[in-house]
């Protein structure tokens, strides 16, 4: 059993609980704390877990939403505001979000608006969901087709990251992860070392649950020192840049997949402006063994058009990258539209 804190600037403060059998044990017990506590699923994970999650919690009012991040939309998050609001909760109560990323998005930023601010607990059932999007008080949905545009900064009372979860999860879903987990590492020589000694344990269920907490706790180091991401934390687009480009042209792998090719992408932009290329050489195998092989990808150049709608960047034609540079360091880069274009194409036409 592990546990984290993370207390941000307004003093708000996010307690993360690594450790098996989450609703049985422990989240009954934390609900105790509230007069009621409303329930937010999607519909895959409901169909694995609403049964156990009712005999562990008992009589709690449940909404789901349909799975996958084309849902991720201003109606889910109505919908939901409406069903708390049937269900009569105040501003002291609860909102419990189990699920993946995009659950603990959509329930996060509804925790953050309905009356200015519930409690939000986040149960994470995705490997991405525990090392990632539910650490550190991101919120949002996705609006005018742009990748989470409208939301706040809302940090969970409890986060409860369980493994077991892990046991039910596709492939994909664990390589989904894999991408954040990756990026992490290279930011973080000690995560890095061992997913290099692990290559061949990367869908290894215990080694992933061991992994976990390396994560969060690197994760949490960084939320720590800069909550609301106006410096230190920009660390964390590593990749994402890339990523979102071919994710929005594209739209058939999962979001941590576009991460690992993201990250790859960026790691040879990086060794084109000095990066450690015997470094950055590790990193992308690295990418590669998670992917298994880099899949067929659309046309880079329109990827790389649609990377200016990247809210990161700053609208004047210009393209906002942090990339990998060289063991536990990385590098702000800022690129004119035309000139990422031409990377973009160039690494394209390489790894084809």
């Amino acid at each position: 059993m592990r546990t984290f804190t993370i207390t941000d600037e307004s003093s708000e403060t996010s307690r993360i609980l690594c450790r098996r059998d989450i609703l049985e044990r422990v989240l009954g017990e934390t609900l105790k704390n509230y007069r009621q506590a409303f329930l937010f699923s999607d519909e895959t994970v409901w169909r694995l877990y609403g049964t156990r999650a009712l005999r562990a919690l008992g009589n709690i009012g449940v909404f789901t939403m349909k799975a996958g991040e084309e849902h991720k939309t201003p109606e889910t998050l109505l919908s939901l505001l409406s069903a708390m609001a049937e269900a009569g909760l105040h501003r002291n109560d609860c909102l419990v979000c189990l699920g993946g990323g995009v659950v603990g998005d959509v329930g996060g930023l509804a925790a953050a608006l309905y009356m200015r601010g519930i409690d939000c607990i986040q149960v994470p059932t995705t490997l991405l969901a525990q090392v990632d999007s539910s650490v550190g008080g991101k919120t949002a949905v996705d609006f005018c087709g742009i990748k989470n545009l409208v939301g706040v900064f809302h940090q969970p009372k409890w986060v409860y990251a369980d493994p077991a979860f892990f046991a039910t999860l596709p492939a994909r879903e664990v390589r989904c992860g894999l991408g954040e987990i990756v990026k992490h590492g290279a930011l973080c020589p000690e995560i890095f070392d061992t997913l290099e000694q692990n290559r061949d344990k990367l869908f290894d269920l215990a080694f992933l649950a061991d992994i976990v907490p390396l994560n969060i706790a690197f994760k949490a180091d960084i939320v720590r020192a800069d909550a609301k991401e106006g410096g230190l934390r920009k660390c964390l687009n590593l990749g994402h840049t890339t990523a979102h480009a071919f994710e929005l042209l594209d739209g058939r792998l999962s979001h941590g997949e576009y991460v690992l090719i993201g990250t790859y992408f960026e790691a040879e932009i990086s060794r084109a402006r000095g990066g450690d290329g015997a470094y950055l050489d590790r990193l992308q195998r690295l990418c590669l063994a998670a992917l298994g092989e880099m899949p067929a990808l659309p046309d880079a150049a329109q990827a790389a058009r649609l990377a200016c709608l990247d809210k990161k960047n700053t609208g004047r034609g210009r393209i906002v990258l942090t990339v990998p540079f060289a063991r536990g360091e990385y590098r702000l880069l800022e690129l004119g539209a035309d000139e990422y274009e031409r990377e973009i194409v160039r690494i394209g036409r390489e790894i084809s």
